[in-house]
């Protein structure tokens, strides 16, 4: 297998995070054990779990141990570190040494994922309506989820553009994002994340509508600055970036003395918050 055509992908089973890598010429999944078994277990300590579990496999003669890999994938701190994966037929026979009322369910999500993936790759419109549904089961209306795939296609065109500015890493695309945040709200994603009492959380979709619509409005503006004026290298892009969250900033203005109030929430769309900085969860 050749890492360098693997990316983490971060997949849901009952709301919690499964970090997968997808092998597109083999067309096969690689999940991290130890959010495998975190999802079966509730265990608090799911990496102390794998390691008892997998010295006892092994002790048994266990070919399951055998077949697992280590894939580099997003850590929490969004650093691509080392971690146990196994491939789809393997966790099947994992689930098998773990006793949880979840696997049969878990059976069942991860067989659908795959194919889902697959299918997807032959008609992209399926993926449309897999994030229609995703946004719809957790409450967002039509018109939100409208304003945040117009976002995305939006997004990824200004990714494009960068890219023929110089721009090719994670870590400049960020600083001009930031840029563009920081023109129109004042803050940075980070600060604005926090402002919202989110950590992983995407930002965008904990915003109202307006937030997404002055957001849209930054990147897309920036874009057309950059396809004008052919920015090239991070301190020319960050300028055009700048500017563009400035006219979205003169937008959001306009809107503030029209409604009386700031458009800028502390509202999010999440079911939880978080209690404390060892970021236990609590139901709202």
């Amino acid at each position: 297998m050749k890492e360098s055509k693997l990316a983490t992908i971060s997949n849901l089973f009952e709301d919690q995070e499964i970090r997968s890598v997808w092998d597109p010429e083999r067309e096969e999944y690689y999940f991290s054990v130890v959010d495998v078994v975190k999802a079966l277990t509730n265990s608090p300590d799911a990496r102390k779990y794998w390691s008892v579990l997998k010295n006892r496999l092994k002790k048994e003669g266990s070919e399951v141990t055998t077949k697992c890999s280590q894939l580099k994938m997003e850590a929490p701190d969004g650093k691509l570190r080392l971690r146990d994966a196994m491939a789809t037929k393997d966790i099947f026979r994992l689930i098998e040494s773990i006793p949880s009322p979840k696997a049969e369910p878990f059976k069942v999500w991860l067989a659908n994922l795959g194919s889902e993936r697959v299918d997807e790759v032959f008609d992209p419109e399926k993926a449309v309506k897999r994030a229609v549904h995703y946004y719809k089961m957790r409450g967002y209306d039509d018109e939100w989820i409208k304003l945040r795939l117009a976002g995305i296609v939006d997004r990824n065109k200004l990714m494009d553009i960068w890219k023929d500015g110089g721009i090719h890493n994670d870590y400049e695309f960020g600083i001009l994002t930031n840029e563009i945040y920081q023109g129109w709200s004042g803050m940075k994603a980070s600060e604005y994340k926090k402002f919202k009492g989110i950590r992983k959380e995407s930002l965008r979709d904990n915003m109202s509508d307006l937030e997404v619509l002055l957001t849209d409005i930054g990147e897309v503006t920036t874009r057309e600055l950059a396809k004008e004026h052919k920015p090239y290298g991070l301190e020319e892009n960050k300028e055009i970036a700048r500017s563009g969250g400035e006219i979205a900033n003169i937008t959001r203005k306009e809107i503030e003395s029209r409604l009386g109030k700031s458009v800028i929430s502390q509202s999010n769309n999440m079911g939880y918050r978080y209690k404390d900085e060892n970021k236990k969860l609590e139901n709202k």
